[in-house]
């Protein structure tokens, strides 16, 4: 192997479960602080949320992630949390993607083919998910 070779499988290979390992650190150190930040500001908002849902059967409380981030700069649980689900939601699409590239170099269709099929059912998910 030459020295761009191994550099690569270095990087598919060593960085890829470091890069994986600090999204889930990131996620995790996010959801904890919006816990704590509803601990201590408003304990009882996911009760009154449920009990409110009961009542009217659906809830429809589409942001953008801007108003998410200007919401958590202020201190709020619930965008602060939804920030951390969505940081927590780059893990599997990260490492498919890392699949990809790795399947990629490697020249082995089929599975390029499989992963690119998960990658994209993954991301249409996302968008799906955020917009439906």
């Amino acid at each position: 192997m030459n020295d761009r070779t191994d550099n690569e499988e270095r990087i598919l290979r060593v960085w890829t479960p470091i890069i994986l390992r600090t999204i889930l650190a990131t996620a995790i150190v996010i959801l904890l602080i919006g816990l704590i930040s509803m601990a201590w500001q408003n304990p009882g908002y996911y009760v009154a949320r449920f009990h409110h849902l009961q009542k009217i059967g659906h809830l429809q409380n589409r942001e953008s992630v801007a108003a998410l981030v200007a919401a958590s700069l202020r201190g709020e649980p619930r965008p602060i949390m939804t920030l951390g689900l969505m940081v927590l939601t780059l893990v599997p699409l990260a490492r498919v993607a890392f699949c990809f590239l790795l399947f990629v170099k490697e020249r082995d269709g089929i599975y390029v083919a499989f992963t690119a099929y998960v990658l994209i059912g993954l991301v249409a998910g996302v968008i799906l998910g955020r917009v439906g």
